[in-house]
């Protein structure tokens, strides 16, 4: 297989172009023209497109070996560049597949659960409106908790009592950080505007995932928020590995692709978790993936009806969360995962029923 550089080295002769050609038509300096021809610089995107329509070259193909020079650049020092491969392989395949884009068939398990879930639903949807000053405590017991489960998840230290405190009464708490502070003043606004969306009647999109994501790092990490990374990542202790940088782009429009094409075909609770799980898997921040794809999550839920579902962060449910999400990234099985979800939205309109 030809590389990148002489593939553009060869189709530029062909032409009968010199480099001073080339570069003045492209935009790009002839000095970098030769750099990328001899293998010595990997030019950018932009680079590529403006040289394959010089050149003449279908985009997508140069593309795809642009591509596989990156991630040959960044495997060929590594011991085990095979398994990484590997392991990457099955995960991507199941992300950007047509296959991905199909549903396989629920177990009956998970379709009991799912009728269940229907049922308390019709029960709750039955009970409104409620009392303005019933609804307005309900709210805050249930974003309280909600704020403090998922920000615990992260390994925030803030208790219950002092999330509510720094949430609804501003209060600062001594010995906590000024981190775990905005966290929780943070992930409290996300809820707010999650809220404000479903008022609205707006749905799910790409600019809803980028403000998401912005308020959950508001004050924190004023670079990154809402802002794809631009570096790979390893998640700690899991062995799913994100797909590069690059990939970001093509992979997130791929996830709202499978949005669009899935919301008005599966139950509202799998769709939840199916949007939740592919963005955590992504990974496209450098930070606050979790807490957004839960917010995600619950947008869903409550645009359709369906009240905020709290999965919770103590040690033994956290960890039944990272193993039930590693079901699906490392072995393509996405049933402890639905059990998960569809477990939490049950408990959450039980415990909504119960104090109406």
């Amino acid at each position: 297989m030809k590389t990148l550089g002489q593939v553009l080295m060869e189709t530029r002769k062909e032409k009968g172009l010199v480099v001073r050609n080339l570069a003045y038509q492209s935009g790009i300096d002839p000095a970098l023209i030769s750099k990328f021809e001899k293998g010595q610089r990997m030019p950018t995107e932009e680079n590529l497109k403006a040289l394959s329509e010089v050149l003449r070259l279908p985009f997508e193909g140069l593309r795809k070996i642009w591509l596989a020079e990156k991630v040959y650049q960044l495997l060929e020092l590594e011991a085990d560049a095979k398994e990484i491969l590997s392991l990457a392989e099955s995960r991507v395949e199941y992300l950007k597949s047509n296959q991905a884009l199909k549903m396989k068939d629920l177990s009956n398990s998970i379709k009991s659960k799912l009728q269940k879930i229907d049922e308390l639903k019709e029960e709750w949807v039955s009970k409104k409106p409620l009392n303005t000053i019933q609804l307005q405590k309900m709210t805050e017991f249930f974003h309280v908790a909600y704020t403090f489960e998922s920000n615990r998840i992260e390994g925030n230290t803030l208790s219950l009592q002092e999330t509510h405190l720094v949430v609804n009464e501003g209060i600062t708490i001594g010995g906590k950080s000024l981190r775990e502070h905005l966290e929780a003043i943070n992930h409290a606004e996300a809820i707010d505007y999650v809220e404000q969306l479903v008022s609205d009647q707006l749905d799910y999109s790409s600019r809803v995932l980028m403000e998401l994501h912005y308020l959950i790092l508001k004050g924190i990490d004023k670079e990154n928020a809402g802002r794809f990374r631009s570096v790979p990542v390893r998640i700690s202790g899991s062995e799913h590995l994100p797909p590069q940088p690059y990939l970001l782009d093509k992979m997130m429009e791929e996830y709202f692709i499978h949005y669009d094409s899935q919301k008005r075909i599966l139950h509202p609770v799998i769709l939840a978790a199916e949007m939740h799980e592919r963005l955590v898997s992504i990974h496209p921040f450098i930070d606050g993936n979790g807490r957004t794809s839960r917010l995600v999550m619950n947008l869903i839920l409550l645009r359709n009806g369906l009240t905020i579902a709290n999965l919770k962060g103590d040690v033994d449910s956290r960890l039944a969360y990272y193993r039930a999400l590693e079901s699906v990234q490392v072995d393509n099985n996405p049933e402890p995962f639905y059990h998960l979800v569809a477990d939490s939205v049950k408990d959450s309109l039980q415990k909504h029923l119960e104090l109406v």
